[in-house]
């Protein structure tokens, strides 16, 4: 059947890959991802459109070993946590992507930096979302000195691009890409279509014209950036807020990063002038107990190039019913992977208990080195025994019940010994030639030697 004159055509573009499809389905023919597909208006022909180009240039054919390398230069931010994160500051040409919930403190920590740049760099800050004038009494708040921060509030990607060319500045923040809209294109400012587009015109701005661009992200109620993934691909760094927005304590991390680490993270806290770094990150993620608490164990984890202490709770209780396992900042499946090797190569079974894992302070970890961390709280919960209050713990565990070593280990005991922790559990993998300050090592190389050694030490 015909579609009704006057009508707009639409199609169904996948926020996965792009896709585009004339007809819903459940599945996206180009990446199989199920229920990706969004109805958008069709836009119109090609030829009534300017013609693409590459986002960071073309050349002829080249020999890799021919092409002259220098190390890319750095623009601090003067926020050292978030040069952190970033791997150094923010790059000439890149473009960076962050995201986070509502009211994490995205918008405030890109307008402190721009603050703290624009006495030294040229700098814009373009907002979407907020009008010039909330955008001072914010400033005015964090106690900014901002006098020559230039602002221009404005959603018209053409009128944005043609700021940027006349006042050419060195770092252009973004608050919200989500807010741009394109007059090439007729869909709603925030549609697949614009989101993609508009980034894709301003990365290539920036890679032409070498202005640093900061694009903020909306994400969705799954924590994910919002718009179709081939924004992620687009940028050269991808930056996440995490953190409880009823904490006062914020982590940055990357997830992307063509210009440094990826994982590396920066520590906040938010303050009634804005977010500080924190110098001792560790300290947030240690619990202040008064006496030896059993459950509690001290995790030495790795993020990026920082290593870092993080207190792990565990409460296994008693289970009336069906046994429950949740984990808050852990892996929910590893650990039921992690209690069946308890099980079969200690003897130590809790097919009966609920099991709770707890990551103090709001950090998420994803190494598989908080295995061993995650099993001696366990253990400790279960049997009622405290652990040394001094004792850090690292260690994958296999399903074997082989203790495997973790990378940088040295590393981490030496920030283990530097908080003053006395006694340092291992895989024996791990063992360093020479003594790393007071610390006594346990070097294990199963889980049920472990389990032995940690009753030792109880």
């Amino acid at each position: 059947m015909g579609q009704a004159p006057g009508s707009r055509k639409t199609v169904f573009c996948c926020s996965a890959c792009g896709a585009v499809v004339g007809k819903w389905q459940g599945q996206c023919p180009g990446c199989a991802v199920w229920n990706t597909l969004v109805e958008t208006p069709a836009e119109a022909p090609a030829g009534t459109r300017q013609p693409y180009a590459a986002l960071a240039g073309s050349s002829g054919v080249q020999v890799l070993g021919n092409i002259e390398v220098r190390e890319e230069a750095r623009l601090p931010t003067g926020i050292g946590e978030f040069d952190r994160a970033l791997g150094g500051g923010l790059v000439a040409g890149g473009v960076v992507l962050i995201g986070g919930d509502p009211g994490i403190g995205k918008s405030t920590l890109l307008l402190q930096a721009l603050a703290e740049m624009s006495a030294r760099h040229r700098v814009l800050y373009v907002s979407g979302e907020e009008s010039a004038r909330q955008i001072a009494l914010r400033a005015q708040r964090l106690a900014l000195s901002s006098g020559e921060l230039p602002l221009l509030s404005e959603i018209r990607l053409e009128a944005i691009i043609a700021t940027l060319q006349s006042s050419a500045p060195q770092v252009a923040v973004i608050d919200s890409i989500q807010t741009l809209w394109s007059e090439q294109l007729s869909s709603a400012p925030g549609s697949l279509a614009q989101v993609r587009e508009c980034a894709a015109q301003l990365t290539r701005l920036a890679k032409q014209a070498g202005t640093t661009i900061v694009l903020v992200g909306h994400v969705t109620k799954e924590g994910a950036l919002a718009g179709p993934r081939v924004l992620e691909h687009i940028v050269d760094t991808v930056l996440y807020f995490e953190g409880d927005t009823h904490s006062s304590f914020r982590l940055i991390r990357a997830v992307k990063n063509r210009y440094g680490a990826v994982n590396e993270i920066g520590v906040f806290a938010m303050t009634e002038r804005g977010l500080k770094g924190v110098s001792n990150p560790s300290a947030i993620f240690l619990s202040q107990h008064a006496t030896e608490v059993a459950g509690s164990c001290v995790l030495v984890t790795q993020e990026g190039t920082r290593p870092l202490l993080v207190e792990i709770q565990a409460l296994v209780d008693q289970a009336h019913g069906n046994p429950r396992r949740l984990t808050v900042g852990l892996d929910g499946q590893r650990l039921a992977m992690l209690l069946a090797v308890l099980h079969r190569h200690a003897g130590i079974a809790c097919f009966d208990q609920d099991v709770f894992l707890n990551a103090v302070g709001g950090v998420r970890i994803s190494e598989p080195a908080a295995d061993l961390a995650v099993l001696m709280a366990i253990v400790s919960s279960l049997k009622n025994r405290a652990l040394p209050e001094k004792l850090a713990v690292f260690g994958e565990v296999g399903l074997a019940g082989e203790v495997r070593p973790a990378p940088r280990g040295q590393e981490r005991l030496r920030e283990a010994a530097k908080l003053g922790f006395t006694h340092a559990l291992i895989p024996a993998a791990n063992a360093p030639r020479q003594a790393i300050g007071r610390l006594e090592l346990i070097a294990v190389r199963r889980i049920e030697e472990a389990v032995r050694r940690l009753r030792e030490l109880a």
